[in-house]
């Protein structure tokens, strides 16, 4: 039987965290590694991203952050449940924590990152995620909050991170695994409150299994094969009518990059240990291989961004 045609969208993410993930991003953009970026307006250097996107015409959303760095509410910098005592954000699994005793609101600060994506880039996100996930996170006052700041906003797209095959992945440490297994759960039950907002996201989500070290031409294509054959072969329902016969959508998460030289990026703290990783300029070489390339010519794969759905 034919493959039907899929169209991938690669998301460089974290784009205006410091000036050389900025250019190991733009760089993979000229390469047609990258398709698509989310910029973090809270990032050292979104002004400059900003600008990036604009001369070289990448098509840019917004990775809302949460959890990393200084708010860009001014209201919300002298008081709120947001922040530690510090003045910045719980961080990955403080936010989580703080969470957990019922303490955030964050409407104010998602907003107000919207408003200043659209100061910087002249025009709305076209599709919004959650720096480290935050956005899938539970009760009304994360994912809730999230999906209406979007139906707000017209902001249609957004990411459910569910992997398929995320389980067999046996080369990803177990603490790393929790993790990403807390984030599945959390994602499945966002599915349907993102659902009644009118929200969509593309059929397939990739880039657990294919974060840093663990990327390489054979896990991205292994990834895409699978996901690609595993949702064809499901019987058509409602919300995905003939999947047989359609163009599949994909999106595959990547963090390319050279790594961070501190004091210089970050979000308000200064970088932290991901930005400066070498798994950094690991996924940028990878993603521009040819061979890659070429294997979403043979599979029929096109790439694309969120605006071209």
């Amino acid at each position: 039987m034919q493959r039907p045609g899929s169209s991938l969208i690669v998301t460089g993410d974290d784009f205006g965290y410091c000036p050389r993930r900025n250019q190991g991003i733009v760089d993979c953009f000229l390469a047609g590694a990258v398709s698509n970026v989310s910029l973090l307006v809270n990032g050292s250097a979104a002004a400059d991203a900003a600008k990036l996107a604009r001369r070289y015409n990448i098509p840019i959303g917004l990775h809302a952050n949460l959890s990393e760095g200084s708010p860009v509410c001014e209201v919300l910098k002298t008081n709120s449940s947001l922040l530690n005592e510090d003045g910045f954000f719980h961080g990955k699994m403080g936010f989580r924590t703080a969470l957990s005793k019922g303490l955030l609101n964050m409407s104010e600060e998602l907003k107000a990152q919207v408003e200043l994506f659209h100061e910087l880039t002249g025009h709305l996100p076209p599709h919004m995620d959650g720096h480290q996930h935050v956005h899938v996170l539970p009760g009304k006052e994360v994912r809730n909050v999230f999906a209406e700041v979007l139906e707000e906003y017209g902001i249609k797209y957004t990411r459910v991170p569910i992997e398929p095959g995320l389980h067999n992945c046996d080369w990803i440490t177990p603490s790393l695994m929790d993790f990403y297994l807390g984030v599945e759960e959390d994602s499945l039950n966002t599915v349907d409150v993102f659902t009644s907002h009118g929200i969509r996201w593309p059929d397939i989500y990739i880039g657990l299994s294919t974060m840093g070290k663990n990327m390489s031409v054979s896990t991205i294509w292994s990834a895409i094969d699978a996901a690609i054959v595993e949702f064809t072969s499901k019987v058509p329902s409602p919300v995905h009518p003939t999947p047989q016969s359609r163009t599949v959508t994909i999106e595959l998460m990547v963090h390319p990059g050279y790594p961070s030289i501190p004091p210089i990026g970050g979000c308000g703290e200064g970088p932290d240990d991901f930005s400066q990783s070498w798994e950094r300029l690991h996924e940028l070489q990878t993603l521009i291989k040819p061979e890659l390339q070429s294997h979403y010519k043979t599979r029929n794969i096109q790439l694309c961004s969120f605006k071209d759905l």
